[in-house]
């Protein structure tokens, strides 16, 4: 049996058609659900990329393995890919997301094959994302002197400069130059590879064309157009520049079209992916799951603090950012059904275990207890970032929390928390939550109450170890 886990950064369940949105972004999936296991009430574990991902490779909630920022890391021996290549299974790793290929947060070790950022103009030389990730924001002198020392200097500096112009000048940057990379490169590549294992094989997509910057190609930019995606180049940060109040929401709003666009371009990737594996014979031994690591918000008002809006992801706990998809096609199933019990991320690693002893249910994702997620406030590089456009950062600092119940006819109670308050929220369905009551302190500390350090983290290097590109790519994303 093979195990394929494709993570579709930063997209949330509302905007899926196939979880009832108005735009048709996922036709593909759409129709794939007749042939699959869709969750309605999926749930990350984390606000972020790094405590999500951890999560979801370790089965752990994020209060327990605490991996929640570069200077952090998880001993690579509990997550499931390397058990899984312990036991024998080729593991392959394909994204631009640099938490899981590059910065030493014990994600990448799991994994004999790592395709990771193809954005640089030049491959072979250093990669100015790499550098970000262990360098810090703005490590300009710094990236300059490690290309003059490197095996190729002028090409390290012309990845540097294009990095940084498709950055701060995204309009007036040739194509050829722009800094992400679609979700194809990454489908063809891992097509590639998996076409030269004769064994079982375990492999995570993680395919970014839904995070910032949202730049929809040709025929998937069908809701935005030029001016939409003028307006998005001009923010100089997606997140904190309506935070801080100098944009108006309604710009916020607006980009949303952009997003849908890239969901639809990734859409169109997994069709393609799903077919080849179809012809190749291999989808009917492999588990198939499809989810995100996190949501994005488009400027949803808090329900616990009435005076924040959801920019981005990053802190929140609105399920903006925590409601997912989650669509999974077990082997051999052939048939479509809809779970409508709250699931959570977390179980990945117990899922696999299940399907690979031929025991896997359909609600395999769905735990005993009730589901939970923590949302940690900004860590020292962010507060750096954030405190250029504000001077209270106090609403961002905490950590809040929530816990996802079932409730009558098929829809979640969600009790959460954070720095000024609690809510009850009742959650109808992706587009669908109204809060209930201004109460749920009680239910999140009696479900959190035996969630403790695992005692699994470890000391890393932190920002000041990430080398290459990476550095400027987290810094682009908005990660330090």
């Amino acid at each position: 049996m093979n195990v394929l886990l494709i993570i579709l950064d930063s997209v949330r369940a509302r905007n899926l058609s196939l979880y009832g949105h108005a735009n048709e972004t996922t036709p593909f999936l759409s129709s794939f659900a007749s042939d699959a296991t869709v969750y309605e009430q999926a749930r990350s574990p984390g606000a972020r990329s790094v405590t999500s991902h951890t999560s979801i490779f370790t089965g752990l909630h994020v209060e327990e393995h605490n991996v929640t920022a570069a200077k952090y890391r998880i001993d690579p021996a509990h997550t499931v890919f390397e058990q899984l290549r312990r036991d024998g299974y080729a593991t392959g790793v394909f994204s631009e997301n640099n938490w899981i290929t590059d910065v030493d947060v014990g994600l990448s070790e799991g994994f004999d094959h790592v395709a990771g950022a193809r954005s640089a103009m030049f491959p072979e030389a250093m990669n100015p994302e790499s550098f970000v990730s262990n360098h810090g924001r703005g490590a300009y002198s710094e990236y300059l002197k490690a290309a003059l020392r490197s095996e190729q200097p002028l090409k390290s500096l012309a990845n540097g400069v294009s990095t940084k112009l498709s950055s701060d000048y995204p309009s007036y940057t040739p194509e050829f130059m722009k800094a992400s990379t679609p979700a194809t490169t990454y489908i063809d590549e891992f097509l590639h590879w998996q076409a030269d294992r004769t064994g079982d094989w375990a492999a995570c997509l993680n395919l970014m064309d839904a995070h910032i910057p949202y730049e929809p190609r040709g025929e998937h930019d069908i809701w935005g157009g030029s001016e939409c995606q003028s307006l998005h180049d001009s923010f100089l940060d997606h997140k904190w520049d309506f935070a801080s109040g100098r944009r108006p929401w309604w710009q916020k709003k607006a980009v949303e079209a952009l997003y849908d666009g890239a969901i639809h371009e990734m859409d169109a990737a997994l069709e393609l992916l799903v077919e080849r594996l179809r012809e190749r014979g291999e989808l009917d031994d492999t588990l198939l799951v499809v989810t995100s690591d996190h949501g994005e918000g488009f400027g949803e008002p808090s329900y616990v603090r009435n005076d924040i809006r959801v920019a981005e992801h990053g802190v929140s706990i609105h399920d903006a950012v925590l409601h997912v998809p989650l669509v999974v096609r077990f082997p051999g199933e052939g048939s479509g059904e809809r779970i409508a019990a709250p699931a959570s991320l977390t179980e990945f690693p117990r899922v696999v275990e299940a399907a690979r002893t031929g025991e896997a249910d359909r609600d395999e994702f769905c735990p005993d207890g009730p589901v939970i997620a923590s949302a940690v406030g900004l860590d020292e590089p962010l507060q750096e970032r954030a405190g250029q456009y504000v001077d209270d950062l106090s609403p961002w600092l905490s950590t809040s929390r929530a816990v996802f119940e079932p409730a009558p006819d098929g829809e979640v109670d969600k009790y959460c928390t954070g720095r000024d308050g609690s809510a009850t929220v009742r959650v109808r369905d992706a587009q669908t939550s109204y809060r209930t009551a201004t109460t749920g302190a009680d239910e999140v500390e009696s479900a959190f109450a035996d969630i403790g350090d695992a005692g699994l983290r470890e000391e890393g290097d932190g920002v000041d170890a990430i080398e290459g590109d990476t550095y400027q790519r987290l810094e682009d994303l908005g990660y330090v």
